[in-house]
């Protein structure tokens, strides 16, 4: 992923108000490894019922305001997140929610998928493969492996910010 400014990061919520995304408690940009990041996702330390996602789609940066429905404490569940599909950290999923861009949104659309809490799917999908997945100590075989992981996580990103974006 490339690099984002505060500004780039704001002004890309197509599902936020101005209002919501100028209150928006951005993650320390400069910390972040943005190579190894197939998209910026974050809870807002402020308000904890909000998460934030940006990804590129179509070379732009998209960005998409999450609620999760846990009003205390997190709860653990053993879920497979639907962006990552990692099969070994299954304990630490949340149900998200966005609302639909434009009229739809307005009119209270929303849509919902499973995500890891943390947005730790960038480094789940370049975890190196198990035995099981493998099938041998082959490294071009695990390379294929992760490729083939890091592909599946953007193309299934992409395809929920598509459905947000969905005039349906």
């Amino acid at each position: 992923m490339h690099p984002l400014t505060e500004k780039q990061i704001r002004s890309s919520f197509v599902n936020a108000s101005r209002r919501e995304a100028t209150q928006a408690t951005l993650p320390d940009l400069d910390a972040l490894d943005w190579d190894r990041l197939d998209y910026l996702g974050w809870r807002d330390r402020k308000a904890p019922l909000s998460a934030y996602v940006v990804l590129e789609v179509d070379a732009e940066p998209t960005g998409v305001l999450l609620r999760s429905g846990e009003r205390t404490a997190r709860v653990r569940r053993r879920a497979v997140c639907a962006w990552c599909e990692d099969v070994v950290v299954t304990e630490d999923v949340t149900l998200y929610v966005a609302r639909r861009g434009g009229a739809s949104g307005r009119r209270g659309n929303t849509i919902g998928t499973l995500i890891c809490t943390d947005f730790l799917c960038s480094a789940n999908v370049r975890r190196p493969p198990t035995r099981t997945e493998a099938g041998s100590d082959v490294e071009s075989v695990r390379e294929e492996i992760v490729a083939r992981r890091v592909a599946g996580l953007r193309e299934r990103s992409a395809r929920f910010v598509g459905e947000v974006l969905s005039t349906r």
